[in-house]
């Protein structure tokens, strides 16, 4: 059997809610008989492995890889990667359906406009409300904007982390995930990575994909988000893994993005003090995150030099991307409407 053209890898942790709506897009694909599907498990205590044993059955191509450990996002989705055999990987979250030509679309915008990697329109779950298609570009302060709807397929900066579309061999030229992120900016330091390789990222609103978003951290409300919460751990790891990003992929001007970054980090610290009054949130998610990120050395000098090795577009180069309006604006608006986010202890 020849090899496929698409390989589907999707790294699991107590998928059991999400994965049959998922495993069932996928196989209502235009594309199915090109694809092969890898679901790689961190460790699941909630049967979910041997349930999606069950509904991959009839699939031509598909396996359930059981991971070692628990290696987050990053780590089992090089997992998946490692056993791949498709000319591109798509990276998906278990928390996602995809409309039936979704991945045909992806595929040929890819193609076409001779891409390395590609976000599809993703949108909530249950509706066509516009969730992201990538981000377009990156503030002031070192944070990649929020993105907006495109009406044909363009350039973007970052691709979306829940359908990530990529070239299988600049993916593992360019080192692959870091895992050291576990999760959350794992998909923005990549796509910064095939940027900086002389990639093309591109943002295809004709591939339509449904995402939860933030089940693991947010449950309430099943496949709606009816409230905002998030937990100390998932914004350490948001926080110190921006600080890894900037310092791994900066040549030099946007390393000067550091210094407004941090004191935003800074300030933010400060607000939620007064409106979350807990000090061991502040503790871990702003002042851990920042000492531990620069406890980092190490591994960023490790990767600078690894990226150094495959640099082709210089800092110079990436300002075409910078943006004035912060991109935490967004969520000072939704402050206002949602209220103060319930922060878990965890």
């Amino acid at each position: 059997m020849h090899n496929p053209l698409v390989s589907v890898v999707i790294s699991n942790k107590n998928g059991l809610q999400w994965l049959p709506k998922c495993i069932a897009s996928l196989r209502q694909q235009t594309y199915f008989d090109q694809m092969e599907v890898i679901i790689a498990d961190n460790r699941s205590t909630d049967g979910s492995p041997a349930l999606a044993r069950q509904e991959l059955m009839g699939f031509p191509r598909a396996t359930v890889i059981i991971n070692e450990k628990d290696g987050g996002i990053a780590g089992g989705q090089n997992a998946g990667a490692k056993a791949a055999k498709g000319r591109v990987l798509f990276f998906l979250n278990n928390d996602t359906w995809l409309e039936s030509d979704c991945l045909e679309n992806l595929v040929r915008e890819f193609d076409v406009h001779k891409a390395a990697a590609a976000s599809p329109l993703t949108m909530d779950y249950d509706d066509d409300t516009f969730q992201s298609i990538g981000n377009q570009g990156m503030d002031l302060f070192g944070l990649p904007d929020s993105g907006h709807p495109l009406d044909h397929t363009a350039e973007c900066f970052m691709a979306t982390g829940c359908g990530f579309i990529v070239d299988a061999e600049l993916f593992r030229r360019v080192g692959t995930f870091d895992e050291e992120y576990f999760l959350n900016c794992e998909e923005t330091d990549l796509s910064w990575r095939i940027l900086l390789a002389g990639g093309k990222i591109i943002g295809v609103p004709a591939a339509r994909l449904h995402h939860r978003g933030a089940a693991g951290v947010n449950p309430a409300g099943q496949t709606k988000v009816i409230e905002s919460r998030t937990s100390d751990t998932k914004r350490y790891l948001s926080n110190r893994n921006w600080i890894l990003s900037l310092l791994k992929n900066s040549q030099h001007i946007f390393l000067l993005l550091l210094i407004p970054h941090l004191l935003m980090l800074i300030a933010e610290a400060v607000v939620s003090l007064v409106l979350i009054r807990r000090w061991s949130h502040v503790r871990r998610a702003y002042l851990e995150a920042i000492a531990d990120a620069f406890r980092m050395m190490p591994h960023v000098r490790m990767w600078r030099r690894k990226i150094a090795g495959f640099r082709v577009r210089s800092d110079f180069w990436m300002l075409r991307f910078l943006r004035l309006q912060p991109s935490r604006w967004e969520e000072v608006k939704r402050l206002f409407i949602v209220g103060v986010p319930r922060v878990d202890k965890r």
